[in-house]
């Protein structure tokens, strides 16, 4: 089974607003509300390439009942932990001003919570897949990640992990079988700018001596870069399309990387499904449907 976690939840409220003025009343001319969160797209691109998981994490008030409701309603297996206090944050994406949103806080989960998480993760078995995606509430302790993978080390769990700074890089040393930075990510952590493909194949070669069995670095219009498990440089420029909405396409990444491999057993596989399922949520600005990834699957330069 494939397991998913996401700390904090939200319900994407997605607008667009032409012309758009600060100081002054705008309003919407189209909206949409879907459950988010890196974890939960992951969860939901899987289930419509046709593999069942299981959505986990905190949600609190009425937001977070919608969200589990919503999934639920979609066909999506779910086993959060509701939260005593606090209610499940909203997030606003202006649809027509690209990589524009303001996430709400949400709430902090207590010391009890935590601990019905951690005895849930205690449950996997060997050969499941468990994905770690997204932020942490800030009163969490950026080696919360890598506590849950030593939880998990006795057991042959593939773990991958989708994360910024000292949240992905503490869990190196612990082989997760997935990381997936995006290249400012990257750049972040390695306290500099990468000009050139060749630095961005060094940084990703150095997180895979680290420990990460498989690097892959999504780049945006340029497509992506992975070094596997055998240390083989994997390098495709994204197919051509008109971009609506890049957020979540790096969750989409992720699950087609872990969709091609379980079909397969081959990186090379799994990375064209996860630049085509990457490409696809952008270019739709949803979570892309099955059809809409197999299409773009076609386009891409073998």
């Amino acid at each position: 089974m494939i397991y998913t976690v996401t700390f904090n939840p939200a319900l994407d409220y997605i607008v667009s607003v032409p012309e758009f003025k600060q100081g002054f009343t705008n309003r919407t001319e189209t909206e949409k509300i879907l459950p988010g969160g890196k974890g939960i797209n992951v969860s939901i691109v899987l289930k419509n390439l046709g593999l069942d998981t299981v959505a986990l994490g905190f949600i609190a008030g009425f937001t977070g009942k919608e969200i589990e409701r919503r999934l639920k309603e979609s066909g999506l297996f779910t086993d959060f932990i509701e939260l005593k206090k606090g209610i499940s944050r909203i997030n606003v994406k202006i649809r027509n001003m690209e990589g524009t949103e303001i996430n709400g806080k949400g709430p902090d989960p207590d010391e009890e919570s935590l601990g019905k998480l951690s005895m849930k993760l205690d449950s996997l078995c060997d050969g499941d897949i468990l994905v770690l995606a997204g932020s942490v509430q800030n009163s969490l302790p950026d080696s919360i990640y890598r506590d849950f993978m030593i939880r998990l080390s006795d057991k042959n769990v593939r773990v991958a992990v989708d994360a910024s700074g000292k949240l992905l890089t503490n869990t190196l040393g612990y082989r997760p079988f997935l990381i997936k930075p995006n290249l400012h990510e990257l750049e972040e952590i390695f306290g500099r700018r990468l000009s050139s493909e060749e630095e961005i194949k060094d940084c990703a070669l150095r997180l895979r001596d680290q420990g990460a069995r498989n690097v892959l670095i999504s780049m945006g219009r340029d497509g992506a870069l992975l070094v596997d498990e055998d240390g083989i440089l994997h390098r495709k420029k994204a197919p051509e399309g008109r971009l609506v909405n890049a957020v979540g396409a790096g969750d989409s990444m992720v699950a087609g990387f872990l969709y091609g491999y379980l079909s397969s057993g081959c990186c090379e596989d799994a990375f064209i499904y996860g630049i085509a399922a990457g490409s696809a949520g952008a270019f739709s600005g949803e979570m892309p449907s099955k059809e809409e990834i197999e299409d773009l699957k076609k386009k891409i330069n073998l």
